[in-house]
């Protein structure tokens, strides 16, 4: 059975743009907004989850730490997406429980592989 992969962002072409790089590999379904994540998550779990930090209303970080509290979903790898290079960005990010960190526009081996090694632990 395929993997469910949640790619939440608040940039319509950065949803298709994953999209079309994941499909042929995953069940993926975009969601534009943390918010709209979470609605999901009462229907369906998610294997892993690309999480872009910068959105409205509800960040990545906040997103996250929500993730953690909740036992059912704390196990879900995350994955950052961010168009932001930096490292106090990358520790927080860390800290909070992220399983890594992609900046976009990101490179598609790179993205794969990442997914992949945490979808294998």
């Amino acid at each position: 059975m395929q993997k469910t992969i949640f790619v939440v962002d608040d940039n319509d072409t950065n949803l298709s743009v994953a999209k079309e790089v994941l499909k042929p590999h995953y069940r993926v379904l975009t969601l534009p907004s943390a918010e709209k994540m979470f609605a999901l998550m009462e229907k369906i779990r998610p294997d892993l989850i690309l999480l872009d930090i910068e959105m409205p209303e509800m960040d990545g970080f906040e997103a996250l730490g929500r993730l953690k509290e909740n036992t059912s979903f704390a196990d879900i790898p995350v994955i950052f997406l961010t168009s932001t290079i930096d490292p106090a960005i990358e520790e927080k990010g860390t800290q909070l429980g992220a399983r890594g960190i992609i900046t976009k526009p990101f490179s598609e081996p790179v993205l794969l592989d990442l997914i992949k090694t945490n979808l294998d632990k």
